[in-house]
């Protein structure tokens, strides 16, 4: 079944749904390794605030170690709940959805459907960053199309047929 957008954005609806179709078939695994790569993607997009990004490298690295198995669900929720607590303490509305980008990613260690939050959250955030572009947003959403479809690949995962 279709995930719904959680946040209001300006999107490509048809890139949304193929990605979307593509989610449900994945593993949380390959998720989490997606969401945190979309999350690098958008922050690299936003200007620099003088903000402490640690709090978000130490998210990552715990989601990471939960993708082997060497961190609970308990603490990858920590992780991001922290991250959260940094975009809250955000005056620049673009850092503070690039941030929530990086707390939904590490959420998904948590739970798999932070995953197109996180990517909702990205496309939110380069629209905001580009005046609402939707050549800027088509383009990111192909981003992060391939780059899950990349993942999938070296994870050796066949999606399963509809």
């Amino acid at each position: 079944m279709p995930t719904i957008s959680k946040i209001k954005i300006v999107d490509d609806s048809d890139l949304r749904a193929e990605i979307d179709n593509i989610y449900e078939k994945t593993d949380q695994v390959s998720l989490s390794k997606w969401a945190i790569k979309c999350a690098k993607n958008v922050l690299t997009c936003v200007p620099d605030e003088n903000i402490d990004l640690s709090i978000i490298e130490i998210g990552f690295e715990i989601n990471k170690r939960w993708q082997v198995g060497k961190a609970s669900v308990h603490e990858v929720r920590q992780a991001g709940f922290r991250i959260h607590e940094l975009a809250r303490a955000c005056n620049a509305e673009v850092m503070k959805n690039a941030i929530r980008t990086a707390g939904q990613a590490v959420g998904v260690g948590h739970m798999r459907e932070h995953a197109m939050v996180c990517a909702d959250y990205a496309i939110k955030t380069i629209g905001l960053a580009f005046d609402k572009d939707l050549n800027r947003i088509k383009a990111e959403r192909i981003w992060q199309l391939e780059t899950l479809k990349k993942i999938i690949a070296m994870e050796g995962e066949e999606p399963q047929a509809e």
